[in-house]
C-alpha cells in the first residue's frame, strides 16, 4: 500500500514570509506594510507621502524580495519539528506559488531549515496541481496545508477527498484573512503547529475507508465515522473580504488584488 502524503504550503506555514518581507520594505523602499489594510492593494504606502504604492510597483516589490531577500526567511514556530514528525508517517511535499524559475531556489532555502522536501511551484489557485501530485502519489490518505481560504475552496473543487487544514503561522497576518473552515472548505483551522500536528495524524492514521480503494475516499462520502473531522476555527477571521475574480498577471506569487493575501 502507497504511503500516506502530506501536500503543504510554505510562506506562513513552513516559514515566515510576509513579516520579513514588510521588515525589508520599511529599511529599503521607505514602505510601510499594514497586515490589517482591507485588501492587499492599499496596504503599502510610502513613508514620505503617504501615498499608496501602485499595484505594478508592487509586483517588481515582490519580484525583487525574492530574487535577493529569501535567506531573511525564517521557520514557523514547530514547523521543523513537525516536518519531521511527519516524515516518519508519509511522504511530505511542498507545493508552493513561485514562478517554476525559483523551484530550486526554494527547496535549497527549505533544506538550509532541515526540510528536506520534493518542491512543486504553481501559479494562481492550486487545486489542480493538488490533483496532479495525488495522480503521482496514490497515496492511502493525503492532507493538504496552506494559510489561504482560497487554495482550500480548490483544493475541495479539484480533489474533494483530501483532508484540509487552514494554518496560518504568522500571528500578524492571522486574524485579517478568511477562514477556510469557517466557508467550509477546509476541515479544520489551526493557526499552530503545536495543535495542528496531532490533528494531521489522526487524519493520517484514521484506517482507510472500506467501502473505496484506499487511495480514495479520505475525507468524504464514506460510511465509516470520521472522528473530529471539523474544528473550530481558532483564530478571529474576517470570512467577508471580497475575492479576486481570476488570477492577477505578471505577479511573483499571484497576488490578488480583490483580497488582502496571496492568491
Amino acid at each position: 500500500m502507497s504511503r500516506p502524503l502530506v501536500i503543504t504550503d510554505c510562506d506562513e506555514v513552513l516559514l515566515h514570509m510576509v513579516a520579513h518581507f514588510r521588515d525589508w520594505l520599511g529599511e529599503a523602499h521607505g514602505i510601510d506594510f499594514a497586515f490589517d489594510a482591507p485588501d492587499f492593494t492599499t496596504a503599502l504606502t510610502r513613508r514620505e507621502s503617504g501615498e499608496t504604492v501602485e499595484q505594478k510597483e508592487i509586483w517588481r516589490l515582490l519580484n525583487g524580495f525574492f530574487d535577493t531577500e529569501m535567506e531573511r526567511q525564517q521557520p514557523i514556530a514547530g514547523a521543523v519539528e513537525a516536518y519531521g514528525t511527519l516524515t516518519e508517517k508519509a511522504d511530505v511535499v511542498v507545493l508552493t506559488n513561485l514562478l517554476d524559475h525559483r523551484q530550486e531556489d526554494r527547496a535549497r532555502q527549505l533544506s538550509r531549515h532541515g526540510i528536506d522536501a520534493k518542491v512543486y511551484t504553481n501559479q494562481g489557485p492550486k487545486g489542480a496541481a493538488i490533483a496532479r501530485i495525488l495522480d503521482e502519489y496514490a497515496p492511502s490518505r493525503a492532507v493538504f496545508i496552506d494559510d489561504l481560504s482560497q487554495h482550500h475552496t480548490s483544493a475541495r473543487e479539484h480533489a474533494p477527498d483530501i483532508f484540509r487544514l487552514h494554518l496560518c503561522g504568522e500571528p500578524g497576518l492571522a486574524p485579517h484573512i478568511a477562514c477556510g473552515e469557517k466557508a467550509g472548505d477546509a476541515h479544520a483551522r489551526i493557526d499552530n503547529w503545536r495543535d495542528a500536528l496531532p490533528w494531521i495524524l489522526d487524519r493520517l492514521e484514521e484506517p482507510a475507508c472500506p467501502s473505496k480503494p484506499a487511495s480514495t475516499n479520505w475525507a468524504s462520502n464514506c460510511p465509516r465515522p470520521q472522528p473530529r473531522l471539523r474544528a473550530t476555527c481558532r483564530s478571529r477571521c474576517m470570512a467577508t473580504l471580497p475575492m479576486c475574480p481570476a488570477s492577477c498577471p505578471s505577479s511573483t506569487e499571484n497576488w490578488s488584488p480583490g483580497v488582502w493575501a496571496k492568491a
